[in-house]
């Protein structure tokens, strides 16, 4: 016969649950309309007038040209839109940002925050918004233009209730013993 310890029980204080990615976010693909587009008329042009110069330097203008927007219009936005991402986990919320100088932030859930979701244009048409993550700071972070953004909100929620701190709550619990209540030796 074995002795269960505080750990070995499911849901007693000892216990750690191990850290489970729930969702991975991108802003909402929307952003890429222009850059596709820009990217298909970029295309076209190149078609219609590449190779119809009679002077081959004109023609490699014409190349160098269709390049050069291609990844200023396309590329560039490309891979901003690619280097920023928001990955929720049990424990937290972790953005990353950045192409060549990569920024992580971390916020843990049981911190206890503030969610707001704010809709504008046509972020409401396609169900996407932006997550305001009022932590308590200066200014709130936010999650910018997040595909359902309303359920991210909702799942938010429910992992902040999921994630209690037992140390804040034993703080909790301590500060709102009454005030007339006196400790003589360690008893009450």
């Amino acid at each position: 016969m074995t002795h269960a310890t505080p750990g070995d029980v499911p849901g007693s204080v000892g216990t750690v649950q191990p850290e489970a990615v729930v969702a991975r976010l991108r802003s909402h693909g929307r952003a890429l309309f222009w850059p596709c587009l820009v990217l298909v008329a970029d295309a076209a042009a190149l078609g219609y007038f590449g190779g119809t110069f009679a002077e081959p330097w004109q023609n490699w203008a014409v190349l160098a040209a269709a390049v050069l927007v291609a990844v200023l219009l396309f590329l560039l936005p490309l891979i901003a839109w690619l280097g920023r991402n928001y990955t929720i986990t049990t424990r937290r919320i972790v953005l990353r940002s950045g192409i060549f100088v990569r920024t992580r932030q971390e916020l843990l859930h049981s911190r206890g925050y503030d969610v707001t979701v704010r809709k504008a244009g046509l972020q409401g048409m396609f169900g996407s918004g932006d997550v305001l993550v009022n932590t308590g700071l200066e200014r709130p972070v936010v999650l910018r233009d997040v595909p359902g953004a309303n359920l991210v909100q909702a799942t938010l929620h429910d992992l902040m209730e999921l994630s209690v701190n037992p140390v804040a709550t034993r703080r909790q619990q301590e500060q709102s013993r009454g005030a007339d209540e006196t400790t003589a030796y360690g008893r009450r």
